[in-house]
């Protein structure tokens, strides 16, 4: 059993086909460029092409998952794609570009249920908090198996500031921070969110956690927090498992 799952990031499109049995990416794994600007017709246009380069037959579930919150298909806002995206369907752009139904999903709630599906946080219970620490801050929220969208934690406000704006892992590139500078600000939002939502597990994600020895370590919490384990791959397995869930009535996105 498998199905095909596309992660849209501002810098590539990437999908490929998941055996849901083990969680594995199958076969190849295929890249396009973003488009400049990346409008929806030039996104639905790369989405199309990806799906054709794949051969992705037409009874495969198709996962799409987004840098966007999502109310049934419907982008609220953009950050990281063309403003033009606002107020856009994209379950509709993919129909219009490829002939295609899809299952509209945010990225950071695919990667979250990837981890929780086959990943670090596999066969644990209560409420798992998945975060990805890369150009901003993204959440997922999974409380005994189910996935709560959309929940755009990363935004939190900490000292009267937008917390991504200063934890993220961009941030701590851009500003040049020491692993110990960097976890003082990861420990205030950490221990904001621990107090928010009393959760049973954080997984952290996003590239920097290849090297989460040089922070995780530092964080005093009451909440276990460690590191995902599927990588890049999470939002690709996230989304085509979402997918199959969504064809089998069992997810409605």
């Amino acid at each position: 059993m498998r199905a095909f799952g596309i992660d849209v990031g501002g810098s590539g499109i990437k999908g490929a086909y998941v055996n849901l049995e083990t969680g594995d990416c199958e076969g190849d794994r295929h890249l396009i460029p973003t488009p400049t600007p990346a409008t929806p017709a030039a996104v639905g246009e790369t989405i199309a092409k990806l799906l054709d380069q794949a051969e992705v037959s037409a009874q495969t579930p198709i996962g799409v998952a987004f840098p966007a919150p999502l109310r049934h298909g419907m982008v609220r806002f953009m950050a990281n794609l063309d403003q033009s995206w606002v107020g856009a369907n994209l379950t509709e752009v993919v129909r219009t570009s490829a002939g295609r139904s899809v299952v509209p999903l945010n990225d950071a709630d695919a990667a979250g249920y990837a981890e929780v599906a086959y990943g670090a946080a596999k066969g644990k219970g209560g409420l798992v908090v998945a975060t990805t620490l890369g150009t901003g801050i993204g959440t997922a929220l999974i409380h005994e198996g189910k996935l709560i969208p959309n929940t755009e934690l990363g935004h939190i406000e900490i000292d009267g500031v937008d917390a991504e704006t200063r934890t993220s892992a961009a941030a701590r590139t851009r500003e040049e921070l020491g692993w110990d500078q960097w976890a003082e600000r990861l420990q205030k939002y950490y221990s904001a969110l621990e107090l928010l939502l009393t959760p049973d597990l954080f997984i952290v994600g996003g590239g920097v956690s290849q090297r989460y020895e040089h922070f995780l370590p530092l964080l005093d919490l009451q909440t276990p927090i460690i590191p995902a384990q599927l990588r890049n791959d999470a939002g690709i397995v996230g989304a085509a498992y979402l997918a199959r869930l969504a064809q089998e009535g069992k997810f409605h996105p």
